[in-house]
Formats: structure tokens, sequence, C-alpha cells
């Protein structure tokens, strides 16, 4: 019996795959025109599908194909048959798949005609991204975008099949739910049958993976959308893709060690990447040493904590916030840095002012022999002869190079340090060709929030690492068992061992000024279900979109989503947001005036 499928066929093979050993073969092929030469009376098109080019040949003894062939256009969406063939060897193309080959055509059909595109459809199109959004289905359709969403795939299809091969099962969780805020706006859905009430878009399904622990699910994952209505930044979407994971009876080294199994299966599987060694280091390490809490361990520069150093020098700036414990002084050697001009010492001084810093004072090293009068800086004569080469000594600074210093509040000089010491690394070569992946362990618990309030430094269902009265007793001091993922500088996902126990739950809440009215209303169901025999567990959450950027080499995740929001939350394609009509309005009991 002949098959359906096979009699509706409308094509033989895909346009990258025909090679030399195809030589003889009729084929049927489909595909867009991605150029078009006239030769002396022979007619070149080049087609173009998701796996390659195949140069078709039309000559004008075919009459009537001739005629359509010159016709056609770029972007025109063609079927073409005909005789695969050896080009000359003089025309082979070696930067082809299908170099070797052209097909003779005999037939052509034009299934669709195209205007001109409003942009070049290669790897190499200078059009603004506003434009490539605005028209996204011509954007996906160049080779390079192709890539990453195939890409893409690949590793999603890995992180299941790995996941799977552990023992874990993919749930779904609800998309409508309530309102339970985890640190960023919700996006409020109004409910039609209940007017007056509002669904949310879930932050991650974070409660419904722990309930499904507790439901006795053992090991869960889900490939999930998740919803965030922040400010965004260039590794932020309003609506992102997680992994998420979970298990019972787990400490945070075996979460760690099946997060690396499943992330060293995606590279290989993806790019052909085998990840070595995950190195280890506590949050306080990497805040020390690299003055971020995702450092990109390719980048040989170090920060260096010269506090104790400096709380005697008459420098004020540097002695002042050396006495305080809410600021930090730190120095950031860098090894042939005194070549660096005038100019260039300027453009990282403003560079360093978009994090708060004041300024960025620097000595450098002209002559290492020369003592004192080998150092070259404003501020020398403010630190002192002898403070200024114990610096030097401390910073194990040699002739050509030079230290750069940054002095205030904590989170100025971490920020501002942090970014100075990755745009350095590039500017100056120093980022070494290779994946560093890292965990980050042992945060602290809680934060400041810009109001002044604590807030939990991951989620408030992480497990404190001290007693429920210890935390209650210093909140500040209390460290979280909790993990970040970290390659290459970018944070991949975090996670943490949960509190299983009310008692612990409650006291969180409690550093967290709600109430036991408050955390019933907004935590009831999850605070209940903690009371009927929930067993120990814990899980990660890492983000689709990141992966996926890293494994193509993309500036950003809008490069690896399909249609992604602009930094303003808007899809220049469909124009969404967009108004609702006053019958949609009426119907949900919303006063679109009030």
């Amino acid at each position: 019996m002949t098959n359906v499928l096979q009699s509706i066929k409308m094509r033989s093979h895909f346009c990258g795959e025909l090679r030399a050993a195809d030589k003889g073969s009729h084929v049927t092929l489909c595909g867009w025109v991605n150029r078009r030469r006239d030769h002396g009376g022979v007619i070149f098109l080049d087609l173009r599908d998701h796996t390659g080019i195949t140069q078709i040949v039309y000559h004008p003894d075919r009459k009537e194909s001739f005629a359509l062939a010159e016709s056609v256009r770029s972007e025109h969406y063609l079927q073409v048959s005909g005789q695969v063939g050896l080009r000359s060897a003089a025309t082979v193309n070696p930067n082809m798949d299908t170099g070797e080959i052209e097909v003779l055509g005999e037939s052509l059909n034009v299934l669709n005609r195209a205007k001109t595109p409003p942009f070049g459809l290669d790897d190499h199109s200078d059009a603004g991204e506003d434009v490539r959004l605005r028209y996204r289905y011509l954007d996906l359709r160049r080779p390079q975008m192709q890539q990453r969403l195939r890409t893409r795939a690949v590793a999603v299809g890995a992180v299941r099949r790995s996941l799977e091969s552990m023992g874990f099962i993919e749930v779904e969780t609800p998309m409508l739910t309530r309102s339970t805020p985890e640190g960023a706006r919700d996006y409020l859905v109004p409910s039609r049958v209940r007017q007056g009430d509002f669904y949310a878009l879930p932050q991650s399904p974070q409660m419904f993976k722990q309930l499904l622990i507790m439901s006795g699910m053992d090991r869960y994952y889900q490939i999930v959308k998740c919803f965030r209505d922040e400010d965004l930044r260039a590794d932020r979407q309003p609506e992102f893709t997680q992994i998420d994971i979970e298990a019972a009876l787990v400490d945070a080294s075996e979460v760690m060690a099946f997060t690396e199994a499943m992330l060293k299966a995606v590279f290989l599987e993806a790019i052909d990447v085998e990840l070595g060694e995950f190195p280890v280091m506590t949050h306080a390490e990497a805040m020390a040493s690299y003055c971020s809490d995702k450092p990109d361990l390719r980048n040989p520069l170090r920060i260096l904590d010269i506090a104790e150093a400096m709380r005697d020098v008459e420098f004020k700036v540097f002695r002042t916030p050396a006495g305080d414990p809410r600021s930090r002084v730190v120095a950031l050697p860098v090894p042939g840095g005194a070549s660096l001009s005038r100019k260039a010492i300027d453009d990282y001084t403003a560079f360093v002012g978009r994090y708060g810093a004041r300024g960025l004072a620097y000595i450098k090293v002209l002559d290492r022999s020369a003592g004192v009068e080998g150092l070259q800086s404003p501020i020398v004569k403010f630190l002192g002869d002898k403070a200024a080469l114990k610096l030097r000594d401390d910073c194990d600074l040699d002739t050509g190079d030079l230290v750069f210093f940054g002095a205030g509040g904590v989170d100025t000089v971490n920020a501002s340090m942090g970014a100075l010491r990755n745009r350095l690394g590039a500017d100056l070569g120093l980022i070494e060709d290779r994946w560093a992946p890292c965990w980050v362990v042992d945060w602290p618990m809680f934060e400041r929030a810009g109001d002044g309030r604590l807030a939990a430094a991951h989620h408030p269902f992480t497990q404190p690492a001290c007693t429920p009265d210890e935390l209650r007793t210093s909140p500040e001091t209390a460290l979280a068992n909790a993990y970040d993922v970290v390659l290459n500088g970018h944070e991949l996902g975090g996670g943490s061992i949960r509190s299983h126990d009310r008692d612990m739950q409650r006291a969180v809440f409690e550093v967290l000024g709600l109430d036991d009215a408050e955390a019933r209303h907004r935590f009831g169901f999850f605070l209940d279900a903690l009371e009927y025999g929930c067993p120990p567990h814990g899980g990660i959450a890492l983000g689709v979109d990141r992966l996926a950027m890293l494994l193509t080499g993309g500036e950003s995740i809008r490069d690896v989503i399909a249609f992604p929001k602009t930094q303003n939350a808007v899809c220049p394609l469909t124009g969404a947001p967009a108004s609702a009509s006053e019958e949609q309005i009426a119907e949900l009991g919303l006063d679109k005036h009030g």
C-alpha cells in the first residue's frame, strides 16, 4: 500500500545534503532563492533551506523553466527538479558542503513570490536589532540564527535524556496560579469567572516542585516558562525558560553532582565539548578575589583586599573605608599595565563611575629598582613612601606593572572593581580560550533590599545553615545551604537545600517581616503541606536561554529566543503589549478609565 505521505512528498532531498556520490540522481528540492546570477546565457540559482545551499543551473534550451528562472528574485520560494552533476575542477567551491556538485535544472515551480527583504539574510547583515525583531521571521532564515535555535533544541533534548537516565520524571506545573512574589513583580491575569480576583503567571514553579516531592515524585524536572515583570538587561526577558530540578533525600553535593553530569552531557552532545572539573569556592571567597558572585575563571586577574595595610595611612580616601566594616579597600594588579595611556586610564575611570565609584586611583611601576622614585601616581605623595612601597610589594608588582584601587562602600567597590576586572581582561586579551565552570556555595541567607529591609538572597524556601533560634537572633550573619553554578562569568543557575521543617520556614518568614497572618495569606497551602510528612529535599533551576547563548556564542539571550521582547518588554513583530477592546475589559469587570 502506498504511503499517503510519500504520494504527496514535495521534495526528495534537502538542499544541504547532496554530495558527489549523488551524481546522476534525479532530485527535487524546495527552498528560498539565496542568490540569482546570470552568466553568459546560463542562470545560476543558489537554493537554500535549513540544511544549506545547493547551486541549480538552468540552460536556455529548457525555455519554460529558463524563463521562470529569469523572473525569480531573492527569497522567492521554489520547487526545482533536475539531475545531480559534478562541477568542473575550476568551479568547485570548497567553502560549501555541496560545493562539488550542482543540479542541472529541468523543471521549476514558483511556490511563492517574495518582496525585496528589508535587510540581507546572510550572517553579515548590518540591520539593527529593532528591524530584525520587526521582521523576525526573515531574521530567523539566516544560517546563524537557524544554527542557534537548532543547537538550543539539541541542548534541551540532551537535558531531558540526561535527567531521565538518572531517574527524573517530567511533570508540568500550572501557568495560572496565585501571586506569591519572589523578588520581582508578578504578571497578573484578571479572572473573568471571579471578577476582582487575579491569577499570576509564575516567576518559577518553586513551591509546586517542592509540593511534588512531598507528593512522592522523588525526582522531578521540568523545562518551564517563567515570567517576571522587572527591568530588563541583555540577559533578561519578561518570559524565559528554566530547567527546574528537585529531588528527595539529597544534600548539596548530590545536587551539584547530577547537575554537573547533566551539563557535561549537554555540552558534549550540543557542541562536542568535554567540560572539565567544577571547582568549588565559597561566596565569601568569590567576593574577596573577584568582587563578583559569578567569577570568570578564564581571567587571570585577581583582586586583593588591602584594608589592613591602609588602616593607618594619612590618605583618608583609603583610611576611612579601611576602618569601616561596611566598606572595602581593594587592589587590582595588572601585569604590564604601566603601558596604559592616560586616556585609557581616564576611560576606565569613567567606566567604574557607571557603577557608583567616585574615582579610580592607580600606581604605575616604571622601575622597581628605583624604589619610590620608580613609581608614577598622583596618590603616592598622599600615601607616603613607606605605604606606597608596601603596596607595591604586597601586590607583587614588577617593572611595567600597574595597580588600580577601589575604595568605598562594599556594594559599590564590588560592582565597580568586578566590572573593571572583566573589562581589563577583555581589553588586554587576557581571557583564556576555554570553558571554566565553577560552583559558588555558602551564600548569605539574606541581603539588604533598597528600602533597608532584609530580603532572601535566593528565595525564602532555602534552608539556612543554622537553627531557627540562631536565625532569629543573627539573621545577617546566617549562611544558606545554597549553591550557584557559574560558567565563564555567567550564572547558569542557582539552587539550594529546602526548608522541609515548618518551624524553620516560619522563622525565615519572621525575619522577612511576614507575621503568621500574612504568611498564611500568601503561603498557607504550602505551610499546611509541610505538616504532612515532608521529606528533606533540594534542587536547582538553570536558565535555558543563557545556557543556549553560551553554547552558540550569542551576545544576549535574545539571540537564542525565537521571538524575544525588546529591553522595553515590547514585541516589535506583534506589537504586544496592546490595548484590549471595551468588550473584553467589561467582561473582566475592570474599569479601563479608572
